[in-house]
């Protein structure tokens, strides 16, 4: 919370502590809440404590809120007190305590706005996990924006983050992904009769059996695999068709200014008994069962809406069996935290994967790991929606997104709205100068800021001893208040696994800037108000700075 809050937070609790001995009662534990009241006439804060405590204290609210004010400590940063509705507190600042805030984000900078709640704790965020048979899609853009700001927010809130991204590199589809670069690899296409139905048409597919036969060598992360051009060598061909695949994904994420910590294969799940192993743990805890030549696991024990089926009766394993392992995996590694940010279609996997972990009995928590599921995501040009990519074939590709619009608007699109709404991608919005385009709106703000200070050439240290008692109009206030809000809004969004909340608050940010901007001349003859008005704008753009930097995107200087 920001220092100003975390101030009147502190007030309120020495006020109850003074209530508590006068009346001689043991009140129950109470959390002292405070929000910002959006009609300005009450106030910069406001507090309900003296209504959550007339149900202890069998008394009309407004009487205890007027008990309480009585007890409040005295704070040069209170300029007065009020009682309204049905008993809410409010709190009017003094307009030294508004205009401190300057002072305190050029002090601290780039790490303004940033808590320790996390105290250093280990969670680990799996994101993007797409399977390697193709070009990232925007669907999988959404999630990696998501995912990627999610990490950032928690490190800002004091999490030692890791980022981790998992390869389902087992199953049918690879199955399917060798079959088709083996068929491209023998000169046969989607128009011939021995062409799977669920074979990839896209001519990336053309690209790798290209690659293949002409036995290059390709390098994915940590693993380097050479063709040799023998067509009938279907694992050669699987291999090489996995890390090519693996290594183009890396090249889309480089382009979307992504890094992982870690990166996990499936297959190596299997490779070293893990998923075995977790199978017979499963049968050891009593919660599975034999039906029909299958494998059950008793899924309703742990809330789901019917058993599920573990092992099928032709022996292969479902989807959601190593999803248990791996998770396993991670508990093991002493993630006490985890975030899967995922698309909508594994919500059914939630509850199995859960029920599957608590069926072990290993001490895994309720509830963990946590979700956060993106909707789908519809790209639209000139009014219509755009469908497929040249190179995909059936979706349009992180990619398209990138070249057409930039990584900066790709990411903030992505992830402007509440991941489970679903997203409109509007790429001639995204590429307009126009203040409805909101990355424009925000960076121009930026650099319309860096620009005055650039024409003054004056330094820091004079900003940092401005006098602010004279920043007393209603946008500087309007400004100086928003500024405030920053840390609060971070807490918020870390807290809620919602980077939207930032988005927004840098867009009203922005405007708050822009009629300040349009109202005020800055650069006066006189000094005081100069720079005084100086120091607000560059307190303003470090904190756009610092918000744009939790959303991944650049703060530039010119536009």
């Amino acid at each position: 919370m920001s220092a100003l809050k975390a101030h009147i937070a502190h007030l309120l609790s020495a006020a109850l502590d003074a209530l508590k001995s006068q009346s001689n009662l043991d009140f129950e534990a109470l959390t002292i809440q405070l929000e910002r009241p959006k009609n300005k006439a009450h106030g910069d804060f406001s507090s309900n404590l003296a209504m959550l405590l007339s149900k202890q204290l069998k008394q009309n609210p407004r009487v205890i809120a007027e008990q309480l004010i009585a007890n409040l400590p005295k704070s040069d940063q209170i300029a007065k007190t009020e009682i309204a509705g049905a008993g809410f507190i409010n709190f009017f600042l003094a307009d030294a305590a508004k205009q401190y805030v300057i002072h305190h984000i050029l002090k601290h900078g780039t790490e303004y706005g940033q808590h320790q709640h996390g105290q250093g704790k280990k969670v680990q965020i799996e994101f993007v996990s797409a399977n390697p048979t193709g070009p990232l899609h925007v669907g999988h853009g959404r999630g990696a924006a998501v995912g990627d700001c999610i990490a950032r927010l928690l490190e800002a809130n004091g999490w030692q983050v890791t980022r981790e991204f998992y390869y389902n590199d087992a199953g049918a589809q690879i199955d399917n992904l060798t079959t088709s670069v083996q068929l491209r690899c023998k000169g046969i296409g989607p128009d011939h009769p021995d062409w799977p139905e669920d074979g990839y048409r896209g001519d990336y597919i053309v690209d790798v059996a290209q690659a293949f036969m002409s036995k290059q060598t390709v390098r994915a992360d940590d693993m380097q695999v050479s063709a040799n051009g023998d067509a009938d060598d279907r694992e050669a061909i699987r291999a090489f068709a996995v890390a090519y695949l693996r290594h183009e994904q890396d090249q889309d994420l480089k382009a979307f200014q992504i890094q992982f910590d870690v990166f996990s294969l499936e297959s190596a799940l299997y490779q070293q008994g893990k998923v075995e192993k977790t199978v017979q743990d499963l049968i050891a805890s009593g919660h599975t069962y034999e039906q029909d030549d299958a494998l059950w696991l008793k899924t309703t024990h742990f809330g789901d809406d019917k058993d599920r089926v573990m092992r099928k009766s032709e022996g292969g394993y479902t989807y959601f069996v190593p999803d248990v392992a791996y998770h396993v995996d991670k508990w093991q590694r002493g993630y006490e935290r985890v975030i899967n940010e995922q698309g909508a279609d594994h919500h059914s996997t939630i509850t199995r994967v859960r029920a599957g972990l608590q069926a072990l009995n290993i001490g895994i928590p309720q509830g963990w790991p946590e979700y956060v599921l993106h909707q789908m995501v519809m790209v639209m040009r000139g009014g219509e929606e755009v469908k497929i990519s040249k190179r995909a074939g059936s979706y349009v590709t992180l990619r398209d997104l990138i070249e057409e619009v930039g990584c900066d608007a790709t990411r903030y699109f992505l992830a402007a709205r509440k991941p489970d709404s679903q997203l409109v991608f509007d790429i001639d919005l995204a590429r307009s100068k126009s203040n409805e385009n909101p990355v424009y709106y925000i960076q121009y703000a930026h650099a319309r800021i860096c620009s005055v200070l650039h024409q003054w050439q004056g330094s820091n240290e004079q900003l940092s001893a401005s006098d602010l008692s004279v920043l007393t109009g209603d946008h500087e206030i309007a400004l100086m208040q928003r500024l405030s809000e920053f840390p609060e809004i971070v807490e918020a969004a870390g807290q809620e696994l919602a980077p939207h909340i930032v988005a927004t608050y840098l867009r009203d940010l922005a405007a708050d800037l822009h009629s300040f901007y349009n109202d005020n001349k800055i650069l006066v003859d006189d000094d005081v108000i100069k720079l005084a008005r100086l120091a607000l704008i560059n307190a303003t753009r470090q904190v756009l700075h610092n918000g744009l930097s939790l959303l991944g995107v650049s703060a530039p200087e010119k536009m």
